[in-house]
């Protein structure tokens, strides 16, 4: 493992525990996307289910269980624990109109047409857009709290970190896997703008702010 997918892990970590802290903290996840974090546990669902028939290492394991159970916690404290706090009424984004294309590319461009291979390339083609429902309703909104801010800047660290980690496999080990590469470009070009706020505004001390 090289040290660029290492620390695109610790991103990922990273951005997952400021968001379970701060809905913790203040028992409310005002500003969080249910339907994001909806997404984001399917991606982990359709993606580890290699849990049961394979086993790379302890570290792997690791963290795959702690991605899922990290993820569908974070769905418990929004649409459970702190609901009275959700707010629903910005939370509009037709995730069908997400979940149903990338089921059929999934089915259309695969690395083999198997039930475990066709369920992974579905969760890296959602991974890719998950988020939008979140950046859809920060820009509904018009502003986001700053523990969300950092979460969002880790998370698209972690995919920005794992393009160079394919980068690096590829010269030095020959690995490259197209699927995986073009879906982090464009969950990549997502964070653009917002990574531009994030510098801008958000670590000069302001509020962020999308355009609607």
């Amino acid at each position: 493992m090289n040290i660029f997918r290492l620390t695109g892990d610790l991103s990922h970590l990273a951005a997952i525990v400021i968001l379970l802290l701060k809905i913790w903290k203040s028992r409310s996840c005002a500003g969080i996307s249910g339907k994001s974090q909806l997404l984001f546990a399917l991606v982990f669902t359709t993606r580890y289910l290699d849990l049961f028939t394979s086993f790379i290492s302890l570290y792997n394991t690791s963290m795959k269980l702690i991605y899922i159970a990290c993820s569908y916690a974070t769905v418990y404290l929004i649409y459970m624990k702190f609901k009275a706090t959700y707010d629903g009424n910005h939370d509009t984004f037709r995730v069908e109109f997400l979940v149903v294309p990338v089921g059929g590319l999934s089915f259309l461009v695969n690395h083999d047409f198997s039930p475990l291979e066709i369920l992974w390339t579905f969760s890296i083609y959602l991974e890719s857009v998950a988020i939008l429902p979140q950046l859809f309703m920060i820009s509904k909104t018009g502003e986001a709290e700053t523990i969300t801010t950092h979460y969002l800047f880790f998370l698209g660290l972690y995919r920005a970190l794992y393009l160079v980690n394919w980068i690096w496999r590829f010269y030095f080990e020959g690995f490259f896997d197209l699927i995986a590469v073009v879906a982090g470009v464009v969950q990549t070009i997502l964070y653009c703008d917002f990574f531009y706020l994030y510098i801008t505004k958000v670590l000069k001390g302001k509020k962020l702010s999308l355009p609607a």
